[in-house]
């Protein structure tokens, strides 16, 4: 590093940055010139260093850079994309974004009506790429670093779970559509792994469902066949009621093929978001269900079931798909019984029990007493 007066009398102050490459600026006083110098090689001793040059990038240039960097699925491509387009700052350079801007965001996110499980996934996606651009040195600071998303509602309050009669008038609503609703309620499958079932995937003498493909996308032009989520790949066991359910849907579309798909449109396509999401809006309506079920509250049904029937936390993930126990948990943890419901039940029985030994002991010591020759 060095400081020299140029001829036009101005002062250039020059560093090399980590990686050995030289940075100046000029300056009319000395002074400025070694206190700009001063700062910036404390900044590269302490490991806060920025590259002045690379603070100048703005967000959208930036962001798209850090997503294509990325080995995502193409849905979370799409979702990290769609959040990161949502912000006002697009045009800006990262290094001018403060932290009340990001607040500010996700406040006019929640104003509009955004849900807020929605929110916070996007504020995930911002929150990741700006600490990203710190580790690149292109910001010292995140500035979304403690920005809080809206609270969201307990999941007691907003999982919604279908009553038996509300899955029979489904399923009698449902019409050519009543397998694919019947692979998600009873077999707890998500959409796009009912959209990508296939028949080599159904094997119907040890009934069970393989799952290990899902149909990806919103529209016809959309629609692709994926690898499920990761960790989703499984092996459902179904009851012999479902399996029937199956074979009786595979004669009458005359299936032979392993690779047949089991569900296609009437115009022979196979289900994307949109279509399947149409048909079960349609089977709402006709079978008068409340509009904030949704096809994934099958989904949601078939897990509450499996919890009601006793099944434990490990049981339940598998079922579902889930990588880890603890999403399971996040998402259902309020279904199973608590603490203080299985010391109840367990003291209950327990207490039943002494009881009903009790009267028994009293009836097997109490001394007979004779009037008359008969016992009383």
């Amino acid at each position: 590093m060095s400081i020299k007066q140029r001829p036009d009398g101005k002062y250039r102050a020059r560093y090399r940055d980590p990686d050995g490459k030289e940075h100046s600026k000029h300056f009319e006083l000395a002074r400025d010139a070694k206190e700009w110098l001063a700062l910036e090689t404390a900044s590269i001793s302490l490991g806060s260093w920025v590259n002045p040059r690379a603070g100048k990038i703005t967000w959208a240039e930036w962001s798209t850079e850090w997503v294509e960097r990325q080995s995502w699925a193409k849905g979370t491509r799409e979702a990290a994309l769609t959040a990161l387009e949502s912000v006002p700052w697009g045009a800006s350079a990262v290094r001018s974004v403060k932290a009340s801007q990001v607040q500010a965001w996700v406040r006019a996110e929640d104003k509009r009506g955004l849900a807020a499980s929605t929110i916070k996934t996007r504020l995930n996606y911002v929150q990741m790429c700006f600490r990203a651009a710190k580790i690149d040195k292109i910001i010292s600071d995140s500035p979304a670093v403690g920005v809080k998303p809206p609270r969201q509602r307990k999941r007691e309050v907003t999982l919604k779970v279908l009553s038996a009669e509300q899955v029979a008038s489904a399923l009698n609503a449902a019409g050519a559509f009543e397998p694919f609703v019947a692979v998600c309620v009873f077999a707890g499958l998500r959409l796009g792994e009912a959209a990508g079932l296939q028949l080599g995937d159904v094997n119907f003498l040890k009934r069970t469902i393989r799952v290990e493909r899902q149909v990806q996308g919103s529209t016809i032009g959309s629609t692709e066949i994926v690898p499920p989520k990761a960790g989703s790949e499984r092996d459902v066991f179904i009851p012999d009621e479902l399996a029937k359910v199956l074979s009786a849907h595979v004669a009458k579309e005359g299936l032979a093929r392993a690779d047949d798909h089991l569900f296609r449109t009437p115009l022979g396509r196979l289900y994307n978001r949109n279509s399947a999401g149409e048909e079960w809006r349609r089977i709402r309506t006709e079978a008068k269900l409340p509009a904030d079920l949704t096809l994934h509250s099958l989904r949601h049904t078939f897990a509450s079931n499996l919890i009601a029937s006793g099944c434990d936390v490990v049981t339940v993930q598998r079922a579902l798909g889930h990588s880890q126990p603890s999403i399971t948990l996040n998402v259902y943890s309020h279904l199973w019984p608590s603490a203080e419901d299985k010391t109840r039940t367990a003291t209950a029985d327990f207490m039943g029990e002494v009881q009903e030994s009790a009267d028994y002991m009293r009836t097997e010591t109490k001394k007979p007493q004779v009037s008359g020759g008969l016992y009383r």
